[in-house]
């Protein structure tokens, strides 16, 4: 079942359910979060996608203020799991040494992965990176390019590529590569994994106020007020 917030559907899978599913199909999977849902030119994008899942807790909250009861599915975790399930892996995005880091760490990890390709996001050739990505092949393509980029890029890649699932992970790999700590677990639980690293790196302030409260005035809005109005 899908969800719809603020014009956006949202798949309504629990996280073993997205697992499950995820391992069947082929396509675009979005985290999505609040900030991307600030973004208008992105409703197209998220509503042609084979997968949604409520990265962000303002997403979460936004779906229990509309009478849905989903928990979020970070999106970093989901990408993380699906890395057991698919042993075909690229890997594009973040500064070189990250990225470089990223596959390293992942490799020591998961003993079976084969990263096929992998790819920095300081690149302007995009023909280059889609046409070696094709030849590449991968079964499993984790895309950290930040918002919308990422989406963009993925949204063509998928059409070279239809037996291929495609994640956006935003940050995922400074985490992967050890660069940024992740969130300790009961950070993580509560889903206050966002203020944690808003602490962390204060800079990143700016970035989630104000659109997290606004994000939740917006859904109560269109909650109370009768759609037309």
């Amino acid at each position: 079942m899908r969800a719809e917030l603020l014009g956006f559907k949202i798949d309504t899978y629990d996280f073993e359910s997205a697992v499950q599913y995820a391992k069947t199909i082929s396509g675009q999977v979005v985290t999505i979060n609040p900030e991307m849902m600030s973004n208008p030119d992105m409703k197209e994008i998220v509503n042609s996608a084979e997968l949604v899942i409520p990265d962000g807790i303002g997403v979460e909250i936004g779906l229990r203020i509309s009478g849905y009861n989903v928990k979020r599915i970070p999106g970093i975790q989901f990408a993380h799991r699906m890395l057991q399930e698919c042993k075909s892996v690229a890997l594009i995005g973040a500064k070189p040494e990250v990225n470089k880091l990223a596959c390293e760490n992942l490799k020591e990890e998961f003993e079976n992965l084969n990263i096929v390709y992998a790819q920095d996001g300081y690149f302007k050739d995009d023909e280059r990176v889609l046409a070696e990505l094709k030849q590449a092949n991968p079964r499993l393509v984790l895309c950290a390019l930040g918002s919308p980029k990422q989406e963009l890029f993925i949204l063509e890649a998928k059409k070279l590529l239809p037996n291929a699932l495609f994640i956006g992970v935003g940050g995922s790999f400074d985490v992967w590569s050890g660069q940024v700590e992740r969130a300790p677990e009961i950070w993580q639980k509560l889903g206050l994994e966002w203020l944690y690293r808003t602490i962390k790196e204060p800079q990143r302030f700016k970035r989630i106020f104000p659109t997290l409260p606004l994000f939740v005035l917006r859904v109560l809005r269109d909650r109370i007020i009768p759609k037309g109005v």
